[in-house]
């Protein structure tokens, strides 16, 4: 009898994947040690996007979070996914960066690394497999499963021993898109099993409805552990429902061992959980069906509708589809896998409203080409590199791209300097600068002391009453349910400015700028008409996204009115599909208006900066 093993996704790539990983950590407190005495083989709870999303949308410190699951599940180890290079974040981080990262997850309690290169390439696995060794937690590599005239068996083999090289103690087909079929997984586990020779993990997102027969098809074939969900939050874009799979191997050779009246326990639970906060269960659309054809992951599709409703476009989704195909290949047919789904996907984006293939190439597709990425699969179009790179050279293979980076931890630390009070603030300011300066200010002590009085222009909206850094968002929903269109808060000069569309920063005493994350519009000049001079120009966004102030050539922290900017110079970032692209000066010149607002969406074509250009 060969006893297979079970990993549960809930708590990190099934909320990820269904609920836009919005499950707080009081979704999870309740149910934590019942779910720790289900013997399962690890319990996913980390990596992936459950640390910007603690950051940007629930107000929790993810280290906090992670800190706070291990306390009440002292039984079972907890797995993360961690991106190599890029860690849990879309970019890569230098090497200090990253081994002080894996060193501070594992001392907060992460047992278990999946590791993967959207890639497959190597090299950017290759410090973040040193470090996982050097702390001593488990090592599992995986390999980003797709399919394409240049991702061959062969290859995916190879990547495994090159894994193994590394000291992997487990390997993992991660099938993120739900591409594999059960007899190519049945082919793929033998060959890996006799020529690797280490456990075989399984990792299938349901999306087609395949993975169920994959998995029973990989164990037959020798896997060692599948990855399943609670059902509450199983199916659809998620894994299967470990009900299900639990249920399927009672009697067989490779029975689990776990307890199915337990189990649904857990369920009701989660099902409860559900239903209060009205989630949709995960379910398989004609068009996620359609994986098998357009071969787009269900996160990513769900980032292309959004995208597509936000541009009035949605009737452009078959173009869309036919678009990132297209792309794909001319850039070497890379894996549809965070970062390079939103590359792809953004530049496809683009290509369809613009009408114009190619006309506007976000920062990170040039990047990508430019080989700071990883190497691609496959031989790119050279009339496309062409066009992206114009004289530019790209990087040389011999490069490792991670070493390009060299921002080292002292540096982060000097730039976040007292917001940050433990390592672990550091590292979450390295990786997401705007978010966690943000937390870090609001949650810093004595932050929730700083109390503005409203003035008496606004008792409208909220008479006499104190707003502190921490009810900031409760001002915002005030303003958008009133006639009001800008509210300001003045207190010992310290202010507070909200507008219309969620727009708002804060200057505390003391915290000047922390609190907004970075401020930008408040330094705008006002003008008493729409009329501007002739001699200024429009800086615009190129794509749908959020808009952030960029670091400021200057004095101040962040590009200001006022500033002399060079041409090429980033004066703001456009966040995109979880990317951020850079938005450079396009000739030399100085900032005279600043039309955005910190933190707030934009659209395609919205005027971000007037500048006026240097004679």
């Amino acid at each position: 009898m060969r006893r297979v093993s079970i990993m549960d996704t809930t708590l990190r790539d099934a909320h990820q994947s269904l609920w836009a990983t919005r499950m707080e950590i009081g979704d999870m407190l309740p149910i934590l040690e019942s779910m720790d005495s289900l013997g399962y083989w690890a319990l996913e709870v980390w990596g992936g996007a459950t640390f910007d999303a603690a950051l940007r949308f629930l107000d929790e410190n993810p280290w906090e979070r992670l800190r706070t699951i291990k306390r009440h599940c002292p039984k079972t180890p907890l797995q993360m996914l961690l991106r190599g290079q890029n860690l849990v974040g879309y970019k890569h981080y230098s090497d200090d960066i990253v081994r002080r990262f894996v060193h501070a997850s594992k001392r907060n309690g992460i047992d278990n690394f999946r590791v993967f290169d959207a890639l497959n390439d190597i090299r950017n696995v290759q410090t973040s497999a040193e470090a996982i060794k050097e702390c001593g937690g488990l090592f599992e590599g995986a390999i980003s499963y797709t399919v394409s005239p240049v991702h061959t068996l062969d290859t995916f083999v190879e990547y495994a021993h090159d894994l193994k090289e590394l000291g992997a103690d487990t390997i993992c087909i991660k099938d993120m898109a739900g591409m594999l079929t059960p007899f190519r997984t049945e082919k793929m586990v033998r060959a890996l099993k006799e020529e690797v020779g280490l456990p075989i993990h399984v990792h299938c997102h349901y999306i087609g409805g395949m993975a169920p027969m994959n998995y029973l098809k990989a164990i037959e074939a020798g896997a060692d552990i599948v990855d399943t969900a609670v059902v509450a939050l199983a199916f659809g874009n998620s894994q299967p429902a470990v009900e299900m799979i639990v249920a399927a191997l009672k009697e067989s050779p490779y029975d689990t061992g776990m307890d199915l009246d337990e189990l649904f326990r857990v369920a009701e639970y989660w099902e409860g959980v559900r239903e209060r906060k009205k989630l949709k269960r995960g379910i398989t659309t004609m068009l996620q069906m359609e994986v098998f054809s357009h071969q787009v992951p269900g996160g990513m599709m769900s980032n292309l509708i959004s995208q597509l409703e936000l541009q009035k476009a949605s009737d452009r989704l078959p173009d869309l589809l036919a678009e990132i195909p297209r792309v794909r290949a001319e850039v070497g047919y890379p894996p549809l896998v965070t970062p390079l789904s939103q590359i792809v996907g953004t530049q496809a984006v683009l290509n369809v409203l613009t009408g114009k293939r190619w006309s506007i190439i976000p920062n990170e597709m040039k990047e990508y080409v430019k080989g700071y990425y990883g190497k691609a699969p496959g031989p790119m179009n050279t009339e496309i590199v062409k066009r992206v790179l114009g004289d530019e050279k790209p990087l040389p293979l011999d490069v490792r791209p991670g070493s390009m980076v060299t921002t080292t931890y002292d540096e982060v630390a000097a730039e976040i300097g007292d917001l940050a009070r433990t390592e672990e603030d550091v590292l979450m300011y390295a990786l997401f600068p705007n978010e966690a300066r943000l937390y870090l200010a609001a949650h810093r002590e004595g932050a929730e002391k700083a109390v503005f009085m409203l003035s008496e222009e606004i008792d409208t909206v909220r008479e006499d009453e104190s707003v502190d850094v921490g009810q900031i968002r409760e001002l915002i929903k005030a303003v958008e349910a009133s006639d009001i269109t800008e509210v300001i808060v003045e207190e010992n000069g310290v202010t507070v400015t909200v507008r219309k569309g969620g727009q708002f920063v804060a200057q505390p005493s003391g915290v000047a700028h922390a609190a907004a994350a970075p401020a930008a519009s408040p330094t705008a000049a006002p003008l008493e008409s729409d009329v501007r001079p002739a001699a200024w120009k429009e800086i615009k966004a190129q794509m749908v996204g959020t808009f952030y102030a960029a670091p400021s050539p200057g004095s101040d922290p962040f590009v200001a009115v006022g500033d002399v900017v060079e041409m090429g110079y980033p004066v703001c970032i456009l966040e995109a599909m979880k990317l951020m692209n850079e938005i450079e000066m396009p000739e030399s010149g100085t900032i005279r208006e600043i039309v955005a607002v910190d933190g707030s969406p934009v659209d395609y074509g919205a005027v971000l900066f007037y500048y006026e250009p240097a004679e």
